[in-house]
């Protein structure tokens, strides 16, 4: 077993142990704001440490390197997107709709 295999190997348990964590917390989590929260470092961890240790063991211009590679930076960039849309809607379903700032203001000086 070479130094790549060890590496390799930790970072697929890095990267299963931060998803893990993120299905735990959202199980466990009392309500959809403290689940989403749960949500990122699952976004982020796991897919950079599977993506890692893909390119460390197919190699970078691989197929399999080149998708993991942007399969990551596609969860990277579109779960905060995803994470602020959940939100905004749990949000509007709980309050009915979302209030301009400027209507808040204008309560507030009455």
């Amino acid at each position: 077993m070479s130094a790549t295999d060890v590496v390799v190997a930790a970072l697929l348990v890095v990267g299963v142990a931060a998803q893990l964590t993120g299905v735990v917390g959202v199980l466990a989590a009392r309500n959809v704001y403290d689940r989403l929260h749960f949500t990122g470092p699952a976004s982020i961890f796991g897919p950079l440490a599977l993506a890692a240790a893909i390119v460390l063991d197919e190699g970078p211009v691989s197929q399999a390197g080149l998708k993991s590679m942007l399969v990551a930076l596609l969860v990277l960039s579109l779960n905060p997107i995803l994470v602020h849309a959940s939100g905004r809607a749990a949000f509007v379903r709980e309050h009915g709709r979302i209030t301009p700032v400027s209507e808040v203001a204008k309560e507030a000086r009455r």
